[in-house]
């Protein structure tokens, strides 16, 4: 579905993301783990138009995604939760959510229903004013505004950064939800253990690169990621 190729990323000149490559299935968790600084943002940045890739190429359904804004990269069916939620506290929750419908010319109530019954806080707090509700409630309606979307891809960046571990917890949990019913998610998470183990298969970046890849099984039974962070 998606493939990344040979991706560089620079910030005036220096490399934030070099030569990296990965690929994601229909139907696939892929994670792209790594410390503070590794490139993680940035990829995922690149594949949805806010910035522009300086070498490479990103190819969605077999199409170039390159040069693309983001709004024209919504219709072809991504969606973004970028890091820090960025939801509109001045709006109801409601309000939110009808935003991750803009553009679709096919929503129904059933839509919303879909995503409520996933979100059960979010029911609940419908009509709430979105700048009050707690970290982990403003997760879950980022989250659930870009299913809105209904993505063929949902991209995820650090969708646990800033969270205490139970409302961590509540996340993945909704992160394995997701998995069960077969939606297709790329995943930058600076957790390295949760996310490798939600996920079908990994990619650990560092420094811009990628340091390994493989499956949840072969991640966790071969990779030492103190030394793969850290490079020592």
């Amino acid at each position: 579905m998606l493939r990344i190729d040979a991706l560089c990323v620079r910030y005036r000149g220096v490399p934030a993301v070099r030569d990296v490559s990965l690929t994601v299935e229909r139907g696939e968790i892929v994670a792209v783990v790594g410390p503070n600084g590794a490139g993680k943002t940035s990829t995922l940045n690149a594949v949805f138009g806010l910035v522009r890739a300086s070498d490479g190429s990103i190819e969605f359904e077999g199409k170039s995604l390159l040069g693309l804004p983001p709004e024209q990269i919504v219709r072809r069916g991504l969606a973004l939760v970028p890091e820090g939620r960025h939801i509109f506290g001045s709006l109801t929750v409601a309000e939110n959510l009808k935003l991750g419908t803009v553009a679709r010319r096919d929503v129904t109530q059933a839509d919303f229903d879909e995503v409520l019954d996933r979100f059960d806080d979010l029911r609940r707090l419908f009509d709430a004013r979105a700048g009050n509700l707690s970290g982990g409630e403003q997760q879950q309606l980022a989250i659930a505004r870009a299913l809105l979307s209904k993505p063929q891809l949902l991209l995820l960046d650090e969708p646990s950064l800033g969270l205490a571990p139970l409302v961590v917890d509540r996340v993945f949990d909704v992160l394995y939800g997701l998995r069960d019913r077969g939606v297709t998610v790329l995943l930058v998470e600076q957790n390295a253990s949760r996310a490798v183990a939600l996920a079908d298969r990994s990619y650990v970046l560092r420094t811009g690169n990628v340091a390994a890849s493989g499956s949840r099984d072969e991640l966790l039974a071969t990779v030492d990621f103190a030394e793969t962070y850290l490079g020592a």
